[in-house]
């Protein structure tokens, strides 16, 4: 591996100490969610990177004869709207925090239309973060409860 030069090094290290406000863990609203690690203030992007954010937009056809379970990884993550699905550009490897934050009509974090995330309202140590889904991406979205787990 080559070395970090000291600019690049000091940008990493002042991102770590500055920029990461978040863990996933489990919800009790829905599966996985995304809780502060330390008090985010009002106004902040808590999904702040160092990469830019970028998507590919295909076509529902081009992933037919992908793998099922890369399919399904897709549906999942991905935003899918009528005959389009936005794949990062990064690709599926790389674990962005955003896409498990949980759906809420009383949400602490807005999609701003320039597709960066923004906090609503100071947000406490140990707090799940909340999305308006239906105001984010500018449709219903209606849930279904899990169907119940079955135990031996």
């Amino acid at each position: 591996m080559k070395p970090a030069t000291t600019r690049t090094k000091n940008k990493v290290l002042q991102h770590l100490r500055n920029d990461i406000y978040c863990r996933l863990g489990v919800s009790s609203v829905h599966g996985i969610g995304v809780f502060a690690i330390r008090h985010i203030a009002k106004g902040e992007d808590p999904f702040r990177c160092l990469l830019p954010r970028s998507y590919i937009r295909l076509n529902k056809e081009d992933i037919e004869d992908l793998p099922q379970m890369v399919q399904r990884q897709i549906k999942r993550f991905c935003y899918c709207e009528n005959r389009y699905i936005e794949i990062p550009a990064s690709g599926l490897n790389v674990l962005d925090y955003a896409v498990y934050v949980n759906h809420s009509k009383s949400p602490n974090v807005s999609l701003t239309r320039s597709g960066h995330y923004k906090t609503q309202r100071p947000i406490r140590k140990g707090e799940e973060l909340f999305l308006d889904y239906d105001d984010a991406f500018g449709e219903v979205h209606v849930f279904q409860a899990p169907a119940p787990v079955r135990r031996r």
